[in-house]
């Protein structure tokens, strides 16, 4: 009897050591979850139709490789300026305070190196809990806007910040002379990849790449790719990229062109002097009515434009190749968008220089800009389309099935609970000793497996309630510099050509009532 007793015992501890072999060899599918790394990417003032793979002619071959291997979101919306959709971004909000959060201090908490190489810039609410230099293990920042070339006179409009540190361009690694934003801002980036890629670590990395917000500014040996394809003229320009558009089937058959976007002057003033060339900023002209002079002035602001937006992808284009250099691609989220339309504000300093150069702070006029925007009305700022419809790319290869464009429609607000559903996080119900405000936006993740999911309650944009937009399905309201609401029907209008306020006023109302209601809910409770 003991032998029986001995024998059942080593045949336990036998099974036991089998299965515990067995789960060491061939983990259960949970435990075998690798997470994935993140690489966000955050245009500024770029155009819904300024990069290729939405109907641009300017060379974006690497966006292109993106949208070709993942999947394009026609529909997708920013807070459309640069404060708020950063502030949106990071930390789910449309409206936030001191208990909000930034994702990249959920992620750091879940294991992650975190990198902010970029542009930071948030809205009054935010706590100083969430800048980079409290969170990101590695940063090299700048508020609002800078220059891209160092300035001959040394003195930036906005200085940059590493890692929490005031620095001169002597501080900032860059590889290539003379120094230039977009190119360094990368430089630094894959430089601190090193660690987390080399350790195993996962990683989220935040390019802010401040391409194409003014000054315009761009090496010269990108400027002279373009140069002379503009002299055909911001007219025949958007009637070219409103056909791609169409062809590649991101916007409905019945989308309609915006006319020419009239005078913008009383939203915003110009610098003082130079009052006979500041006049023709803001205001629409055929193209055909000036001058060669003119017109070749103007071919050269636009080759500038897109000559940043070129080098811009340039960066892109390493990132990905070190993503693929280092065997980790396929297991890393990239996501592209941009934080709001094309900008046509006139913020030109002088006119002495030309756009490009290091000595210029030149800015875009408003007829490119709103060429950029094809096919919508109006820019940067303004709730109207044009302003608030952004493109959106996400490549995941493990888990997006590549070339799928959807029409579903998404909110840069949806961007933090996508994430976290993707990296199979919980939204913390405590973190630092305090309770997070709930995020406002929800997950877009079944939309990036090919599935079909309830559109969103309501969508909310515009800069403050002077451009204020509040969307219900088909129906938007939308304000034009504190005038009354204006009404669209998105489904049968998109490009908001027919304003139906005075028709149907007893849709302004509702949804006036119900944005009133949102408002009051999006508070935080403080």
């Amino acid at each position: 009897m003991k032998q029986v007793w001995i024998y059942l015992f080593i045949i336990v501890v036998v099974m036991i050591a089998a299965v515990t072999l067995y789960l060491n060899i061939i983990p259960v599918t949970e435990s075998s979850f690798k997470q994935p790394n993140i690489v966000l990417i955050l245009g500024d003032d770029i155009g819904y139709s300024d990069i290729s793979p939405f109907g641009s002619e300017i060379k974006t071959p690497n966006l292109e490789k993106l949208a070709d291997g993942g999947i394009i979101f026609s529909n997708f919306y920013n807070m459309p300026k640069c404060e708020p959709s950063r502030s949106t971004l990071f930390t789910g909000l449309y409206e936030g305070g001191k208990n909000a959060v930034n994702v990249a201090q959920i992620l750091k908490n879940e294991g992650y190196y975190v990198i902010h190489s970029g542009k930071e810039h948030w809205m009054k609410w935010a706590p100083d809990h969430v800048f980079a230099k409290n969170i990101f293990d590695q940063s090299l920042t700048f508020q609002a806007m800078n220059e891209f070339f160092e300035p001959p006179s040394g003195k930036w409009s906005n200085p940059f910040i590493l890692n929490g540190d005031t620095v001169g361009v002597d501080k900032i690694y860059h590889e290539k002379e003379p120094f230039f934003k977009t190119d360094a801002l990368t430089d630094n980036a894959l430089k601190w990849l090193e660690k987390p890629v080399n350790e195993g670590q996962p990683f989220f990395l935040f390019l802010g790449y401040g391409a194409a917000h003014y000054p315009l500014q761009a090496r010269p040996e990108d400027i002279a790719k373009y140069r002379g394809s503009y002299l055909k003229g911001w007219d025949q320009i958007r009637e070219e990229r409103m056909k791609r558009l169409l062809a590649k089937g991101l916007l409905p058959e019945n989308t309609q062109l915006s006319p020419p976007s009239s005078n913008i002057n009383k939203f915003r003033g110009h610098p003082k002097g130079d009052e006979e060339i500041r006049s023709k900023i803001p205001v629409y002209t055929p193209w055909s009515s000036l001058s060669d002079t003119e017109k070749d002035e103007l071919d050269l602001e636009m080759s500038v434009y897109a000559a940043m937006v070129d080098r811009m992808d340039q960066n892109i284009g390493r990132v990905l190749n070190y993503l693929d250099k280092k065997g980790i691609a396929d297991n890393t989220i990239v996501i592209y968008l941009s934080d709001n339309g094309s900008c046509p504000y006139d913020n030109n300093r002088d006119f002495e220089h030309p756009p490009g150069v290091a000595d210029g702070f030149r800015t875009l006029s408003a007829a490119w800009a709103n060429a950029g925007n094809t096919p919508f009305r109006y820019f940067k700022q303004y709730g109207h389309e044009g302003g608030a419809h952004t493109h959106f790319i996400v490549r995941w290869p493990d888990e997006i099935k590549a070339g799928q464009l959807t029409h579903q429609q998404g909110h840069i607000v949806d961007i933090v609970p996508t994430l976290l559903e993707a990296l199979r996080i919980k939204y913390p119900e405590q973190i630092d000793g305090f309770e997070p405000q709930d995020l406002q936006g929800h997950s877009l993740f079944p939309i990036l497996k090919g599935k079909t999911i309830p559109e969103s309650d309501f969508y909310l944009s515009g800069w403050t309630e002077r451009f204020r937009m509040f969307r219900e399905h088909e129906w938007k309201i939308v304000k034009l510099n504190d005038e009354a609401w204006e009404l669209y029907n998105l489904k049968n209008d998109p490009t908001e050509i027919q304003n139906l306020a005075n028709d149907k006023p007893e849709i302004v109302s509702k949804l006036k009532k119900h944005y009133e209601e949102v408002k009051n809910k999006l508070q935080p409770n403080e």
